[in-house]
This record gives C-alpha cells, sequence and structure tokens, in this order.
C-alpha cells in the first residue's frame, strides 16, 4: 500500500505542476483588488450556447492561496464546452487588506475573513449574470452549476443555499438561486465533524473568528445547517483523501439525507484531495462528467 503522505504530495505536485492559464477577460464585482471573476469562454462550440459553470477555488480560505492554482482545471472545463467564470475573493491571513468594522473586528484570521469572504462570494454570484452577459456572450446563465474544491466546495454549497439563510441576513436573497445545481468537490461541508478531525489544522474555527464565535456564527455558515436547499447537489470526493477526508462529505449527506433531501455522493477509490481539480488525472473527467449531468 503507497504511503499516505507521499502519495499526497505527488497528488498535489501534480495538480500544481500546469502552468496558469490566462482567461480571455477578467471583471471586477467590486473595489478590493481581490474582488475580480476570470472568464473563459467555451472552446470549440458549435454555436449552442454553453452552460455557464462557476469556480470557487480551494486553499482553506487562505490568502497564500489564490484562484491562478484551478485555473487549468478552469481551461479544462473551458474545453469541454463549458463557459467558465473563476471567481476570486478575500482570504484570511492578508494584513494589509482592509476590514469592515463591526463585531470581531481588527486583522483577518489565518483562514477566512468574516465576514468578508461571504460577503464576496454572495456579491460575485449576484453580479454574474450581468458580467457573464457582457464577457461571456456565449453562456446561459439558465444553466448555471456551482463548482468548487475543499472551501471552495464549501463556498459553493454555501452560495446555493443562501436563499435558507435565516430572515434578515444580509447574504440571503429574495429567492432561490437559478441554479442547475451544485458540484462539490472534496468540500468542508460539515464543520461539526471538520473540526473534530481538525481539517487543514483548525481552519474552520479561524474561518468563524475563534472559538468564542463558533456557535454564534456556525448556522449562517455551515452548508450541513442550510438544509434542505431544493437544490440538486452533487458531492465528489476521493476515498483516499486525507485533506478532507471522506467522512466529512458523508456526513454532509446524511445531514441533508435527515432533511429529506438527496445529494448525489460519488467516492473515488485511489484517489485523495487533488486529482479532482487536476487536467491530467481520470477523477478530473468525472468531475466534468459531474457537471454535464446537471447543466445539459
Amino acid at each position: 500500500m503507497p504511503d499516505p503522505a507521499a502519495r499526497d504530495a505527488a497528488e498535489e505536485a501534480s495538480a500544481l505542476s500546469h502552468p496558469a492559464v490566462a482567461p480571455d477577460s477578467t471583471a471586477p464585482y467590486g473595489e478590493h483588488p481581490d474582488q475580480v471573476v476570470d472568464f473563459y469562454a467555451p472552446r470549440g462550440g458549435a454555436g449552442e450556447r454553453a452552460p455557464l459553470v462557476v469556480v470557487l477555488h480551494g486553499g482553506a480560505w487562505r490568502a497564500r492561496y489564490d484562484r491562478r492554482h484551478v485555473t487549468p482545471f478552469a481551461d479544462f472545463l473551458a474545453r469541454r464546452g463549458f463557459a467558465v467564470a473563476n471567481v476570486e475573493y478575500r482570504r484570511g491571513g492578508d494584513p494589509a487588506a482592509a476590514r469592515r468594522p463591526g463585531p470581531g473586528g481588527g486583522d483577518g484570521p489565518p483562514a477566512g475573513r468574516w465576514p468578508e469572504t461571504f460577503d464576496d462570494v454572495a456579491a460575485a454570484l449576484d453580479a454574474l449574470p450581468a458580467l457573464a452577459a457582457t464577457h461571456l456572450p456565449g453562456a446561459d446563465p439558465r444553466r448555471t452549476v456551482l463548482t468548487g474544491h475543499s472551501a471552495g466546495g464549501h463556498l459553493a454549497l454555501w452560495a446555493a443555499a443562501r436563499h435558507v439563510l435565516p430572515a434578515g441576513t444580509p447574504w440571503r436573497p429574495d429567492a432561490p438561486p437559478p441554479l442547475r445545481g451544485v458540484v462539490a468537490l472534496a468540500p468542508i461541508a460539515h464543520f461539526g465533524l471538520a473540526v473534530e478531525l481538525d481539517v487543514c489544522g483548525g481552519a474552520v474555527t479561524e474561518l468563524l473568528g475563534g472559538g468564542a464565535r463558533f456557535e454564534e456564527r456556525a448556522g449562517y455558515a455551515d452548508p450541513a445547517a442550510l438544509l434542505p436547499t431544493g437544490v440538486a447537489t452533487a458531492v465528489v470526493q476521493g476515498r483516499a483523501d486525507t485533506v478532507v477526508p471522506r467522512e466529512v462529505a458523508e456526513a454532509y449527506a446524511e445531514a441533508a439525507a435527515e432533511a429529506g433531501e438527496t445529494v448525489g455522493l460519488t467516492l473515488l477509490d485511489d484517489v485523495g484531495h487533488f486529482p479532482l481539480i487536476d487536467p491530467a488525472a481520470d477523477a478530473c473527467a468525472v468531475v466534468a462528467e459531474e457537471i454535464a449531468q446537471l447543466a445539459w
């Protein structure tokens, strides 16, 4: 049996070995430098308007990981015929980033920024229809699928669940999102279990502003607490993932079932965390097919 640490390192090295792929265009959805979306037009289309795939990158909500590491994945999807929007958002650990005054103010924590990370994802999703009309005229916004990897998988699930947030929450829209569905890739989807397993070195607790804030904020941010959504949801997870173990995805699927909703859970044998976004890996083709099943 291969050493898990060695396998993880090799998979990560492969996923991050691809050169960054420049977008066809980039547009801001706010004034902060991180409030931007990169657009990738579908390659080789036959004239039919393409489904729009919105990508939210992972990296434990930490500033040292940005959208560039998933640009090969975005390009892979574009070459599969999708129109792609790769969203950047504010992450934690950047002392130069401005922070909105309010509870828990001060410099951002190492993982995530409360509330800016959530402000940005909500603002980006709200702005995307108009931005896509300009930058992806070949896209069909009626066939929009959200996808995200790891922490980005959490954000994709959260974005699809905004309409079930408590009334008065600033991120809550007036109506459910016009989505075909969500494909979450190894998502940090169940905060209670993620904390128990110390996923990404305490990132969930840091995202919420520390242990003292966990109970207060988890109900607004934990996908497992925002069910049912009524949005078609699929999770793709490597059985051999040691970064975000499969138990986290299974706990989310169980929480959905208890809420009366079915979540599709695809477990891939001998696959760890990074092949899901690695264009050189067979797992990435599985992800594209899951997206296609919702989009077309």
